[in-house]
């Protein structure tokens, strides 16, 4: 049998009764699938479910051949040895015994027939840039990123039918990226991969969107009663680029349709409209004649059951047309994707051109790196900051904005400033939105804090949500929101890998904020995509403990 993964009324509830998927229904076979979808969909947990990492609430989950499954989040045991991590220790150990002269048996069964397993685990480690680490090398000499493709080279020697990758890319610096896509593009059986990343779903045979589907559009009541929100799975051919430019046209196609719906619609209630009013008319006239007495009291009676009769059905007839159109329309209103986007409008944000922003001058950062001579940033500049993990892109960010000290020289900012952590450890988790956003403005009114928080999408019970109970695209919005909407209004803006942990939909209102604000930023990130959207004039590179201006064209390949 072809290897495949099948899913089959699959659902799953968190232990506070929270639904993440119901009575879902999804195949994935041969190839490499881009599973997409907006924070909460339930992409990470469906891939926890094949992986046997959950246990479905109902449903079956049946994979034919072995799955390597790659978390987002890759935790590994800093006193392993890389052999260890890679899972061939025992190997090893086997074949440097046979090599010294040792022939018991049971040296030999280790091995089995993977006599090439050190040369492998070393050419596998090249491929993924991480050829300069030593198999007997512990874990906790290693970089974060590196533990990711450390992960990944365990999944790849393994071999497995099945490889599921979560967010593989979010710790990765451009370089990293680099090796990664390569292994992507080479996998020759079958692959899920979760991610937000243009570069890598570019590289994908078909895309798997997953949406929480509202139930209650879909129902044949005429009342509605109270849907559900479910997972379903809509497929499209070929890479993300294909999928967008068949989304363009299915959503063309959907919002006519709402036209059409909400015209049909209008027509209904005119007709039901007129309907009552003839059907009244005829009762006035009935009762008339039936006052004067103009026929016999039978005749009258029989002439009014049938027309209360004809009247009821008449009515029933529209009533039905006019259920049918809303129907159709709330259907059609559920085809259209929510596109909503931040909209900031920050006009004590603005920097005059020329207006100096930043100055380092002979900046020796914590952990060595430092900035040789001097550095300006002037007026709405906005400056990308790239180089590889542990280069020192987070300590100059945090320098800057006050958290660490300079070992020597000086970072002064001339404009008030604020800074966005990866970590998105800004926001009190036992406030509301509003209370957190209160803490940054706090001569602010409620009304003003409220109507700015719209622009940010969190309207009406949204601000009253305890930021603890936010998934990851909104705790993100809203620490964005705290972050702009502060006192003084910040001009000079810094944001550290932005996008990690972002669905696209996330990243593309980021965007949308960061086109609409006037002041300097400064955005550390490998997503080169992302970076070349918001409208970058020059181009950081921390390398080998220096920081160094490039040339736009260079930054794809830094070094």
């Amino acid at each position: 049998m072809p290897t495949s993964i099948t899913c089959t009324s699959l659902s799953f509830t968190w232990p506070d009764g929270t639904p993440v998927l119901e009575d879902l229904d999804v195949a994935f076979g041969p190839g490499r699938t881009g599973l997409i979808g907006v924070n909460g969909s339930g992409k990470s947990t469906l891939l926890k479910l094949i992986a046997g990492e959950l246990r479905p609430a109902d449903g079956t989950v049946r994979v034919t051949g072995e799955v390597g499954y790659l978390p987002q989040n890759v935790t590994l045991d800093t006193t392993l040895r890389v052999d260890e991590a890679l899972g061939i220790a025992a190997q090893r150990a086997a074949l440097h015994a046979i090599e010294a002269g040792d022939v018991a048996e049971t040296h030999f069964e280790t091995v089995g027939e993977d006599w090439d397993v050190e040369e492998r685990a070393l050419a596998t480690l090249g491929e993924l840039g991480l050829g300069d680490i030593g198999l007997d090398r512990t874990i906790g000499e290693v970089s974060g990123g590196e533990s990711v493709l450390l992960r990944l080279a365990a999944l790849l020697l393994r071999r497995p039918d099945v490889l599921l990758l979560d967010e593989p890319t979010n710790n990765l610096d451009l370089y990293a990226r680099r090796r990664l896509y390569t292994a992507v593009g080479n996998w020759p059986g079958v692959m899920v991969v979760v991610s937000h990343d243009r570069e890598l779903l570019e590289l994908v045979d078909q895309i798997a969107d997953l949406r929480r589907v509202n139930t209650t559009a879909r129902s044949a009541s005429v009342e509605g009663g109270g849907g559900r929100r479910v997972g379903e799975v809509t497929w499209y051919g070929g890479n993300y680029t294909a999928y967008e430019e068949a989304l363009a046209v299915e959503q063309d196609a959907a919002e006519r349709m709402v036209r059409v719906a909400e015209a049909d619609l209008r027509k209904q209630k005119r007709e039901l409209s007129d309907a009552h009013a003839k059907l009244a008319r005829r009762k006035r006239y009935g009762q008339k004649m039936w006052d004067q007495k103009r026929e016999p009291k039978i005749v009258m009676g029989a002439r009014k059951r049938a027309a209360q009769e004809s009247a009821g059905k008449h009515r029933i007839m529209h009533e039905e047309r006019l259920a049918g159109a809303k129907e159709r329309l709330d259907e059609a209103v559920e085809a259209v994707r929510d596109d909503d986007e931040i909209r900031v409008d920050l006009p004590y944000t603005v920097v005059p051109p020329g207006r100096t922003v930043l100055t380092l001058t002979d900046l020796e950062l914590a952990y060595g790196a430092r900035v040789d001579g001097g550095f300006e940033l002037r007026g709405p500049e906005r400056v990308a900051l790239i180089g590889r993990n542990g280069a020192g892109k987070t300590t100059l960010l945090r320098t800057v904005a006050g958290e660490l000290p300079p070992v020597s020289g000086e970072a002064t900012a001339q404009v008030p400033l604020r800074f966005l952590p990866q970590r998105l450890d800004v926001l009190d988790g036992e406030l509301s939105v509003v209370d957190n956003v209160a803490r940054f403005a706090p001569g602010a009114t409620n009304n003003r804090i409220r109507a700015s928080l719209a622009r940010f999408l969190f309207r009406g019970a949204r601000a009253d949500q305890k930021a603890v109970t936010l998934s990851g695209g909104e705790r993100f919005r809203a620490t964005l929101a705290a972050l702009m909407l502060a006192e003084p209004a910040p001009q000079l803006l810094m944001l550290d890998e932005p996008t990690n942990n972002l669905d696209i939909a996330s990243v593309r209102q980021l965007t949308t904020a960061l086109e609409s604000y006037e002041g300097a930023l400064i955005v550390a990130s490998h997503d080169l995509p992302f970076l070349e959207s918001v409208g970058i004039t020059r181009w950081l590179l921390m390398e080998e403990g220096e920081l160094k201006e490039i040339a736009p064209e260079a930054a794809g390949r830094p070094g």
